[in-house]
């Protein structure tokens, strides 16, 4: 009789393989459509909202306070917990874990406990059988709350001290010699307003019970991870029974890196006490009244400067309005510290940063995390010189560019590349025209009563890397199948900016592959652990490198077998179009991929591999605010043109020319959308973009009817947007490729400076003129009033006099 072992071994079924019509058109370096680009335009992509549920599924809700900061004195939810359809009433009393979720350091609590610290603070969640049910529940509830006074301004707050996280200094040589050396001094402030994200898809999750104490995780989520973390601190569970899965957002710039946990918690908690699935999707007036904002900022400088312009070094101070918990502020005002110099060298300087606590939503993460802010200081700084001297702004600018002999910031890191600053900005110069266009509009201006016309050249200069030095790390991990397609995971997520699609870029490049060879899955925290978030414009880089190592080590390794399987020179080896090939002219073999991986699978080789890449060279010591924070800087220019009515504030973007440096880019097309989405952002940030609250702390621009982003009429009519060709990387990033998601966001800064240019006109460009953001037409307005006042000592005396 015989036995299961006496039986031949199973055979994997021979295929006649063929190799694919290779294009090499879609290899890294290439423009490729975004992995995800048909599904978008035709519906099919699946976002939170579009997963199916089981049939007896709940539905979330928030209870929220209208209060600012005050102490609870009655929460009563029994009409809640008896309303139609619910089944489950949870308040901070049920967490069986932690209740602070503060994502670095505490101070979130998952739902008020006891003090009301913000309006829009969570008070309790409902769950029923059906969203309305939910909704229509929490107004039942019956609250009352002792309101105690709330801090609404960050500028007292910071003279006061109160504070979510200490004072930080970054000192350069001796700044108070800088004023004594001086042949003038500038002095300023300004205000920078927030910024809601607004993304398309709002803050939603669903959370499936599992096996044992476990939950599965669905979201909308910069950082699985960190949601995997907390979730299972809040159960009181292991990190390994929670799973987190992310396939795609509708858009997150920052306000998904540590914001969308709360949810996941929460719905989490409900779906194992309740053993039901559970969906949370919170409606755009609450996503947008619980939610924190791009930081608004107060900054103010003095700057020593020459003769000719030149900063000899001075002191500057940024005021961050945190809101209620530090959140990511420590980081956040770090990040506008370090760019309070943008492109310029800034000498001997003091820079203080300052993070004011507030009762308002905590304030989080946004497209440049803090870089915006910062640069506009020095933008204002560079205006403010020039009308003192009589030059146009752009000469200003270009005097005080980091350059050989000034090339180290004022945090000790050395800046390279200072010749692509330089040649990007005369390139932009001469492609914009802009000096015959300075020409026409000062000759326009002379003639134009009401309507002037403002030009503005502006330089980028970012940072990339976390400058927390652990976040400087990803993994990857790569599978190969006995057909030969291929699948690959990393840590990254994907929230339209196109990091999937690099990734498969990547690893199509590796294995000389086409790119529909290559398929990514969801980012899930079983398949990649420990991961940070997508942030820090760092996805495609830290993501991408360990991509590439994944690949590069299964290529090896199919190598060393093929040497010996097909007895090959180890040495010649090389993948190309589909096939390995080995040797040369006539003795050359070629061998298809889909037949080599069969051999490898017959041969029990593996085919599959994880990478891993952490960034080298990075360090930051905080004690002496000294240190290499950043791998490398991406730099970019825009020139914007302007028509101001300056008797009604309206004004009109005319044109926008886009200078952009990414390195070798690993994908032009996306790479270009990546630029041309960024400062569209930027813009309405500083010009349309405005939140507003009442005296209470209420959120009261909570909707689009109330918030205005930019629309497809605020568009310049001409819109020219290049790449910097000829400029490689100088630092071993992916291919030489540079960051593009944040550092296009400040380019929208050239259209604030074009209107200030266009408000200097009314007095003769003899003073700057000072615009705080956003620059709604009402300040501009405002401004312009100002500035005509100048002109007029009777307008001045009027002014005086209150009329």
């Amino acid at each position: 009789m015989r036995t299961l072992t006496d039986l031949p071994a199973p055979q994997p079924e021979q295929k006649a393989f063929q190799p694919a019509q290779h294009t090499g058109r879609f290899f890294s370096g290439t423009s490729a459509n975004h992995e995800s680009a048909i599904k978008h335009v035709t519906g099919r992509a699946a976002y939170i909202d579009d997963l199916a549920l089981p049939a007896n599924a709940l539905h979330l809700a928030a209870g929220l306070s209208s209060v600012a900061h005050g102490r609870i004195t009655r929460m009563d939810l029994e009409a809640v917990r008896s309303a139609p359809g619910v089944v489950d009433v949870i308040s901070v009393a049920d967490v069986p874990g932690h209740t602070d979720i503060g994502p670095v350091f505490p101070g979130d609590p998952i739902m008020a406990d006891g003090e009301v610290l913000y309006a829009g603070q969570v008070l309790f969640a409902v769950a029923a059988d059906s969203h309305r049910a939910a909704r229509q529940a929490v107004e039942k509830a019956i609250i009352e709350i002792e309101e105690r006074p709330a801090s609404l301004d960050p500028v007292a707050a910071a003279n006061a001290g109160d504070l979510v996280r200490p004072t930080h200094q970054q000192i350069s040589g001796d700044w108070e010699k800088a004023f004594a050396d001086a042949a003038i001094v500038v002095a300023g402030k300004q205000f920078v307003g927030g910024q809601e994200h607004f993304y398309l898809e709002g803050q939603a999750c669903v959370a499936h019970p599992s096996e044992d104490e476990g939950v599965m995780i669905h979201t909308s989520n910069q950082h699985p991870s960190e949601t995997q973390k907390l979730v299972a601190e809040v159960l009181g569970i292991p990190f390994h029974a929670v799973t987190v899965e992310t396939r795609r957002m509708g858009g997150g710039f920052g306000g998904k890196e540590t914001q969308a946990s709360p949810w996941a918690c929460l719905a989490a908690l409900i779906a194992r006490r309740t053993g039901r699935s559970c969906r949370f999707r919170l409606p755009r007036v609450d996503d947008m009244r619980v939610t924190g904002k791009r930081h608004p900022f107060h900054n103010d400088y003095r700057l020593g400067v020459d003769a000719h312009g030149v900063i000899l070094g001075g002191d500057i101070n940024v005021i961050g309005d945190c809101g209620y918990s530090p959140d990511l502020s420590d980081a956040i005002v770090d990040r506008a510290m370090f760019h309070s110099d943008n492109a310029y060298s800034l000498g001997d300087v003091r820079v203080t940063g300052y993070r004011a606590r507030t009762h308002t939503a905590s304030n989080t993460a946004f497209r440049g995390f803090g870089g915006p802010q910062g640069m506009m200081v020095i933008e204002a700084a560079m205006e403010d010189i020039a009308r003192r001297l009589g030059e146009d702004p752009l000469t200003i600018r270009k005097r005080n560019f980091y350059r050989d002999g000034r090339n180290t910031t004022h945090y000790g890191q050395t800046v390279d590349q200072t010749v692509l600053l330089h040649e990007l900005v005369e390139q932009l110069e001469t492609s914009s025209d802009y000096w015959q266009r300075r020409r026409e509009i000062r000759e326009f201006n002379a003639k134009s009563p009401v309507i002037r016309k403002g030009l503005a050249l502006t330089p980028v200069k970012f940072g990339i890397s976390f400058t927390a030095q652990h976040l400087n790390q990803a993994g990857a991990l790569l599978h190969v199948y006995t057909d030969g397609s291929v699948m690959i995971n990393h840590g990254g997520t994907e929230m339209g900016q196109g990091l999937h699609t690099k990734i498969c870029q990547v690893v199509a490049r590796e294995l000389g592959l086409d790119l529909d060879s290559v398929r990514i899955t969801a980012t899930r925290t079983d398949k990649v652990p420990n991961t940070s978030p997508t942030a820090a414009s760092s996805g495609a880089d830290l993501n991408g490198q360990a991509a590439r190592d994944a690949a590069l080590k299964l290529k090896t390794r199919l190598y060393d077998f093929a040497a010996e399987h097909y007895h090959l020179d180890r040495e010649t080896i090389y993948i190309k179009e589909g096939y390995l090939i080995a040797g040369f002219g006539e003795s050359e073999r070629r061998i298809a991929w889909g037949e080599l991986v069969q051999a490898a699978y017959l041969s029990r080789i593996s085919l599959s591999e994880k990478g891993f890449y952490a960034t080298p060279l990075i360090h930051y010591d905080r004690a002496s605010g000294n240190g290499r924070p950043f791998y490398y800087y991406a730099f970019g220019a825009a020139v914007a043109e302007v028509s101001i009515d300056t008797l009604s504030g309206e004004y009109l973007v005319d044109r926008v020319d886009i200078l952009h440096d990414v390195g070798d880019s690993l994908n032009p097309a996306i790479d270009i959308g990546q630029v041309e989405g960024g400062f569209i952002q930027g813009m309405g940030w500083l010009t349309s973009e405005e939140l507003k609250w009442n005296g209470k702390g209420q959120l009261i621009s909570n909707g689009p009817a109330t918030y205005k982003i930019p629309t497809y009429g605020d568009l310049p009519a001409t819109f020219n947007t290049s790449l910097m060709e000829g400029h490689p990387n100088s630092m071993a990033s992916i291919y030489r490729s540079k960051a593009v998601g944040e550092p296009p966001f400040m380019l929208g800064m050239s259209v604030w400076a074009a209107l200030r240019d266009g408000l200097a006109s009314l007095n003769g460009y003899t003073q700057a003129i000072p615009l705080d953001t956003p620059a709604t037409p009402e300040r501009v307005m405002a401004a312009a009033e100002a500035a005509r006042a100048k002109l007029d000592p009777a307008a001045d005396k009027r002014h005086s006099n209150g009329r």
